[in-house]
């Protein structure tokens, strides 16, 4: 009989996080029982479809602080709700201007979204960062023109953790009259988001970041006067108010519902001990290791719980990744692992190629334990150090090193 293989210890969720038992639960009462289509409203199946649809639509409304369940538009995931977020914005305002704020470590489904957009004449802003990733509201506030209609700005970022000060720029767009689009894909059900206080206009959610199934995400459009008009991405039907037409997926929609239930009675006592984990898992990489950096704001209070981003001098990250099977790991942004370009965001903070190269994200979650972040620590450091000792560039750097000690 072979030995059975110990599955790797997962510390990649905010790549993705594994689907809470709870909320499997929920969709596969909509796949067996409640299978109905939500729009056909002439029979018991159908009305039981909408009625779980409209629970799951206040659900993610009380989650991030909306006053009104009818201020959520369910979508395919962040993706779909930047770009309907920035394209409908951008288009349905184009005779008032044609100018927007970003910052340049954005995720790609923004980036990639408002260079396509630059294609068809939109002039875009790309803030620089601070060594930590942060952008300030005053950077913000010198690049609006009276041709500003949008500013978008993530509420935490995917690769470093670092929190912006979303509340600030809020309320600047806010006295401006300037609409402000905020991706909060990594941020829901870790922080403390609330659109009302934030004054966010348009928020991005995504399921699978808060253990909820892939595929499913919303857009919270906030209720102003006069009403905030989009352009659809797509024609044909009437759903979601004719901003996102087509049947709607109710047994992902149920699932993220009950994810957004879940984060909001248990996010903060999750976060908090994420957060030590987080913390245990930076101070063994760097007691057991010299010439190694941790990427991203110092201060816990400025980043994501669960994230660290990690530099090793003198180590390939996707080489360190290889040697390390025991554990599931990321080089940087999981949507654009495929290409071999050092992380973008790791260069907008300083970075070189090769330090940029050398880094490895971490992501804990909510089952990691406390041994799985000291074997995690072994595992690293017994790798790094296998490595470095193959490395000419490593032997020039100790030498160094022990000469600046002498």
């Amino acid at each position: 009989m072979t030995e059975s293989v110990r599955s790797p210890i997962y510390l990649d969720h905010n790549a993705t996080t594994p689907v809470d038992p709870r909320v499997v639960d929920e969709m596969t009462r909509m796949f067996l029982v409640c299978y109905g289509n939500a729009s056909s409203r002439t029979h018991a199946f159908g009305w039981q479809a909408e009625e779980a649809v409209e629970l799951a639509r206040r659900q993610v409304a009380e989650l991030v602080g909306a006053d009104k369940a009818k201020t959520i538009l369910f979508t395919s995931g962040a993706t779909e709700s930047n770009n309907l977020a920035i394209k409908g914005a951008v288009r349905a305002l184009a005779r008032r201007g044609d100018h927007v704020v970003t910052q340049v470590t954005e995720h790609k489904a923004v980036l990639d979204t408002l260079k396509a957009l630059e294609r068809e004449g939109t002039k875009v802003t790309y803030l620089a960062v601070d060594r930590e990733g942060r952008v300030e509201a005053g950077q913000v506030a010198t690049a609006l023109t009276d041709r500003t209609v949008l500013v978008s700005l993530m509420y935490a970022n995917n690769e470093i953790g670092t929190v912006q000060p979303v509340a600030e720029v809020g309320r600047l767009c806010r006295d401006r009259g300037v609409l402000f689009h905020c991706d909060a894909a990594q941020a829901l059900g870790q922080l403390d988001v609330h659109v009302e206080r934030d004054a966010i206009d348009l928020l991005s959610i995504s399921a699978h970041k808060m253990y909820g199934p892939k595929g499913v995400g919303a857009l919270y459009v906030a209720p102003r006067r006069p009403p905030i008009r989009l352009e659809p991405l797509f024609h044909g039907g009437g759903q979601e108010k004719g901003l996102r037409p087509g049947t709607l997926n109710v047994p992902g929609i149920v699932g993220l519902g009950a994810a957004a239930a879940i984060a909001r009675a248990d996010g903060a006592t999750h976060a908090a001990r994420m957060a030590g984990l987080r913390d245990r898992l930076w101070s063994g990489i760097e007691s057991g290791l010299t010439h190694v950096r941790r990427n991203g704001p110092a201060a816990a209070s400025g980043r994501l719980p669960n994230n660290l981003n990690v530099s090793f001098e003198c180590i390939e990250g996707e080489s360190l990744m290889m040697s390390m099977p025991e554990l599931a790991v990321a080089s940087g942004s999981a949507c654009t692992s495929a290409t071999k370009e050092a992380s973008y965001v790791l260069k907008a903070i300083g970075l070189s190629d090769e330090l940029a190269h050398s880094s490895l994200r971490l992501g804990v979650g909510r089952a990691t334990t406390e041994s799985d972040v000291d074997a995690a620590i072994e595992v690293l450091v017994r790798a790094v150090e296998r490595l470095r000792a193959m490395s000419p560039l490593w032997g020039a750097v100790s030498r160094r090193a022990a000469r600046a000690r002498a």
